[in-house]
């Protein structure tokens, strides 16, 4: 693995860190296919040795990423630059679709790329110095990394706009306020809460948190009819597994359930 992204394990909750913080967590290319890769090898582990949790932060006390690398993009063709957008989504949507839910623990500016990688998460517990902004439309582009459309899908199109068309940040508190952000924590706080907030979720069963996040990231893209068909197929499948026996059976006995995955 690349210096430029850490991966730490403890149990079945791995953080991710982005670690460029003398360029702010800058996403350059090769940071971003490293993001891709590590998470879509996290995802191919086996069940037992797959994290049930993933945390996604910046290194250092200033940013979760400041955007995509100007310097690189300045340099770029239109050809280049497709690919550019491209491995951007890539990474965005392996984090998206992993069978694990991934949380972003904005500590700092998440502007640009940072705010769109933020957004491919599962959702978002922000540092009370964290400012979110898509400031692309000032460099005389567009976001390029699914900012217009998770951006949207997330807080709405209205807000999405006004966020996209000034390239203005926000605070943390006002990102609270129009859904972009889940909860605002102190500083000093973040890492704390979002871990806590990992290890409730590392607690349930994997197969039904995992058929959650399939059915709540497909769903709302679906026909209602046709979404609710696929949860009604998710539900009666659960009821193959041990955990869905356990589950139900440890409610009844009024005991602690013990989930192991299968």
């Amino acid at each position: 693995m690349s210096t430029h992204l850490l991966l730490s394990e403890e149990g079945p909750v791995a953080v991710l860190t982005l670690n460029r913080p003398d360029k702010l967590n800058a996403l350059d290319a090769a940071l971003l296919a490293e993001v891709a890769r590590v998470a879509a090898e996290l995802a191919a582990r086996p069940g037992p040795t797959r994290p049930r949790v993933v945390i996604l932060t910046g290194a250092g006390d200033k940013a979760f990423a400041a955007g995509a690398d100007v310097a690189e993009l300045s340099k770029l063709t239109p050809a280049q630059a497709r690919a550019v957008s491209a491995n951007g989504h890539r990474a965005g949507r392996t984090l998206e679709e992993a069978p694990f839910p991934v949380i972003a623990a904005v500590n700092g500016f998440a502007l640009g790329g940072g705010c769109e990688l933020a957004l491919a998460c599962d959702f978002i517990y922000a540092s009370d110095k964290a400012r979110f902004g898509q400031p692309e439309v000032g460099l005389g582009l567009v976001p390029g990394f699914g900012g217009t459309q998770r951006l949207a899908r997330r807080v709405g199109v209205g807000h999405a706009r006004e966020l996209v068309y000034t390239g203005a940040p926000i605070d943390a508190e006002r990102a609270r306020a129009i859904g972009l952000v889940n909860a605002v924590v102190p500083h000093a706080e973040l890492m704390t809460r979002v871990r806590a907030v990992a290890d409730g979720i590392a607690a349930r069963p994997p197969l039904a948190v995992a058929a959650a996040k399939r059915l709540l990231l497909h769903g709302p893209e679906a026909d209602l009819r046709v979404a609710n068909e696929l949860e009604t197929e998710a539900f009666g499948a659960l009821f193959a597994t041990h955990d869905a026996r356990e589950g139900t059976g440890a409610f009844v006995a009024k005991r602690a359930p013990a989930f192991d995955g299968t």
